[in-house]
């Protein structure tokens, strides 16, 4: 039988092209004629659409089973999306959701291909934000593919598909989606991907995507219903996560294997474990590796809500804002202490604040083999200035009669008036601020302070350690760790801290070098009880100090 009958050129039905003709009823007739054929053969076809702009306006694409859209690359065949005609109206490209349509495991969309071409959202204009507002949102997909896309400026999600199945989705681009979300609603995301549906094991991979200046994540997992069994099975390989909210989340998922990806930029947190998702429930069990873990405003890895076990291992995480690694829990979400989570074979340098933050109860977790160096960055005393040397743009201050050093004031809130802003990294002079939120082409929400406006920074905390205890955390092991910080002016104070409101119990702390710190080896504002501790360089009594 000949391919071609399999394959149709969507001009040849209807569709124009011509960015001006209307071609979602051509569109979704096609889809509704083929699906059929494909219902009663169950031989799948595909929609070919050569280069052109294709208008999508006023209402989305209802998918069926068995249908690929396939184009002649990115910026070759855009499908432009828009609502003149029905305001109100999210016009994804294509959809297929269990509210509106049914699906489910035994109502699905199988063996369907999107590849090589552009979703342009920027002309969706709604008053509010609407969660289909996508470029595509299919749910309860099987053997799909999608490959080689590029998603841009939609209000939502760019590609926000839940329950992929034996699905892979490679070489996208997604840039600015969640334009409307600022925060309330936690969508918005560059790749959105609820988990759950199918149960236990979803096997889906997502590889060689960029994500950037997304509304909230660059890529998401996040269980739909905290009664379903968190999903195994899912995959992030050679990703790019930058100038996000979050680079990368789990939201739910059991056993996601991150590795490979870039995650820099992002104004939260490179990688992001905790509840914040539909369900209130945190991943557990996953590897994150060999990743490097940059500039982000905040912290490089933020976990908290998770049961554990998870693990952090053979990463370069630097230069962000805050902590390198934090553990929290955040409010709203489970306070049980994480088991077992391990900490292993990282680099830890020039973050502002310690390089390993425990802010949030441990049992057993393992810290071993890191270099943590250079961190505490963020040193500079408190200070301020007005006047005639005082100038703002929309993403940064300059005042050319301070002497800063370089970094000092990385991560800090600086105040302008009545506005604040948050301090991205400074020279001498300058302060580079980040935008307001992601996407967002200011640091100031009510516009630039005028020239020679006050401005004020806080001062630096007084402890920026390697390692910093600050909760209960029971039997751990702490071994082989190198902290020190080998700048000329040392900034991380101490090696490994005890905070006050921290406690370490029945502790195996072995084989770490923490000399070569600004202030001293180690500062334990609540003491040590029970466990071993043997062979640390930088201990008084070492070897065989405590026992």
């Amino acid at each position: 039988m000949p391919a071609a009958r399999f394959v149709h050129n969507a001009l040849d039905h209807g569709l124009v092209g011509d960015g001006k003709v209307n071609d979602q009823p051509a569109l979704q007739a096609l889809v509704d004629e083929l699906g059929s054929a494909y219902a009663v053969d169950g031989r799948p076809r595909t929609i070919y659409c050569p280069s052109g702009v294709y208008s999508i306006r006023d209402q989305g694409t209802v998918w069926r089973s068995g249908i690929s859209l396939i184009g002649d690359g990115p910026a070759a065949t855009r499908f432009a999306l828009a609502n003149p005609g029905n305001p109100a109206a999210a016009t994804p490209l294509a959809y297929f959701t269990a509210i509106e349509h049914g699906a489910g495991r035994g109502n699905h969309i199988a063996d369907c291909t999107f590849a090589h071409f552009e979703i342009d959202g920027s002309g969706m204009i709604l008053s509010e934000y609407k969660v289909l507002a996508k470029g595509l949102g299919l749910q309860y997909v099987l053997r799909g593919r999608f490959r080689d896309l590029y998603i841009h400026d939609t209000p939502a999600t760019g590609f926000g598909c839940d329950f992929l199945q034996d699905t892979f989705v490679e070489n996208l681009l997604v840039v600015h989606c969640g334009r409307l979300e600022h925060g309330e609603w936690l969508g918005g995301a560059g790749i959105g991907i609820g988990t759950g549906g199918w149960g236990s094991v979803e096997r889906c991979t997502v590889s060689s995507c960029t994500t950037v200046r997304n509304g909230t994540n660059g890529i998401f997992f996040e269980l739909q219903d905290r009664r379903w069994t968190p999903t195994r099975g899912i995959r992030v390989i050679g990703c790019h996560s930058e100038g996000n909210r979050f680079g990368v989340s789990d939201w739910g998922a059991d056993g996601l294997v991150v590795t490979g990806c870039t995650l820099i930029g992002n104004h939260q947190a490179g990688y992001d474990v905790s509840a914040l998702g539909t369900s209130a429930v945190a991943g557990r069990g996953g590897i994150v590796t060999g990743c490097v873990i940059e500039d982000n405003v905040w912290d490089g890895v933020a976990i908290g809500n998770t049961p554990g076990p998870y693990t952090l291992t053979d990463n370069r995480i630097s230069r962000n804002g805050r902590y390198g690694y934090w553990q929290h829990n955040l409010a709203g979400g489970p306070q049980e202490s994480a088991g077992n989570m391990i900490i292993d074979a990282n680099e830890f340098w020039d973050n502002g604040l310690d390089g390993i933050f425990i802010d949030s109860a441990l049992t057993d977790p393992d810290i071993a083999g890191n270099r943590l160096r250079g961190n505490g960055r963020q040193c500079e005393p408190a200070t301020g200035g007005e006047g005639a040397t005082v100038f703002y743009t929309s993403e940064s201050l300059i005042d050319t009669a301070a002497d800063w050093r370089p970094q000092g004031h990385i991560g800090k809130w600086v105040t302008a008036g009545a506005q604040q802003a948050i301090v991205m990294g400074n020279g001498p002079t300058e302060l580079a601020l980040a935008p307001v939120r992601p996407g967002a082409t200011t640091a100031w929400p009510e516009g630039t302070p005028s020239p020679g406006a006050t401005y004020r920074l806080p001062d630096a905390p007084t402890v920026r350690a390697g390692i910093t205890l600050a909760a209960g955390v029971h039997s751990p092991t702490i071994r082989d760790n190198r902290v020190w910080d080998g700048q000329p002016r040392k900034t991380q104070t101490h090696g490994f801290v005890i905070a006050e409101r921290g406690t370490c119990g029945a502790a195996w702390v072995h084989d770490n070098d923490l000399t070569g710190n600004a202030v001293a080896a180690t500062r334990f504002e609540t003491e040590p009880s029970g466990g071993c501790w043997h062979h640390n360089h930088g201990i008084d009594g070492c070897p065989g100090e405590r026992s």
